[in-house]
Order: structure tokens, then C-alpha cells, then sequence
């Protein structure tokens, strides 16, 4: 990933074991939250405390990124207008640079050029990524239906 999200701490690495047991419980407590629309939230601190308006979305947001740290996943955070380099779009898809490459000569994946590289917007990736792994159920609810006209046992 950019390494600039890196130093922001916008990508935390992988939970620890307290970690996930926080999150879980932060999780389950916001959770709570949800449906309620804009929340005004109080944060204690070492040096006093203060509320602080939220949105719904922001809930939303956090109940995810504290359900997926409760499981024990790292947690990135991408700007849906984000450019990506090939690198970190091949990171994203879990295929090398070179195949994110083909796809780009290929015309699957939208891109603009800076100078001599490739920039992939995030949103853009996310479009690919929804199109194949739609393909990808629809071509595995065929095999299994074709598994079930063949009585094959699965």
C-alpha cells in the first residue's frame, strides 16, 4: 500500500490478541448504535474528556472495522477517489503487478498515466473486482447445478 496511508496509520497491522478482544467488545457496544441515526459519543482521555458528534455512517464504519479486528484482520482504510499504483491494485485483487498490467492493456480496468506510470483509481479497482467475483458465483452455481442434474452427490 501507499506508503503515505502507511505513516498516516490509516492501515493498522494485524490485531493482537488483546487487540481483538478490544475491538469485540467496542464492536458489540456500537453495534448497539446502529439504526439510531447521528450519535454524539463521549471520549475519556487521560487529560479529561469530551462528546463528539458522529454521523450514522461513521458508526456504520467503525462496527466494521472493529468486527474485522475482533476476527483477527489487519484494517486498511481507502479514499474511494484514490489513485492506486499497479503495485497496490495487485496487492488489492491478490494477483501480481504484471497480470493488473494485462488488464489494464486489456481495457478491464480504467486508468491515466503520470509521466510513465499507471494510476488505477480505487473505485475503478472495486468496479473490476465486483464484476469478476459476480462472474465467478455465477459460473460456480452452474458447475453446481450441473453437479445436482448429474447426481454427482455434492
Amino acid at each position: 500500500m501507499n506508503s503515505a496511508l502507511i505513516e498516516t496509520g490509516a492501515i493498522t497491522p494485524t490485531p493482537t490478541a488483546e487487540e481483538t478482544k478490544l475491538a469485540s467488545e467496542a464492536g458489540r457496544q456500537l453495534a448497539r448504535l446502529l439504526g439510531r441515526g447521528s450519535q454524539r459519543l463521549r471520549v475519556v482521555a487521560d487529560d479529561g474528556e469530551e462528546t463528539i458528534a458522529v454521523p450514522a455512517s461513521v458508526i456504520r464504519l467503525l462496527t466494521t472495522i472493529f468486527t474485522e479486528m475482533a476476527k483477527g484482520n489487519a484494517v486498511a482504510l481507502i479514499p474511494v477517489h484514490a489513485e492506486l499504483t499497479t503495485q497496490e491494485a495487485a496487492s488489492i485483487l491478490n494477483v501480481s503487478r504484471p497480470f493488473v498490467i494485462s488488464l489494464i492493456e486489456k481495457n478491464e480496468i480504467p486508468h491515466r498515466k503520470v509521466g510513465t506510470h499507471r494510476r488505477i483509481l480505487f473505485s475503478d479497482l472495486m468496479q473490476y473486482k465486483k464484476r469478476i467475483d459476480a462472474d465467478r458465483r455465477k459460473a460456480l452455481d452452474e458447475l453446481a447445478a450441473q453437479a445436482q442434474e448429474l447426481n454427482m452427490g455434492y
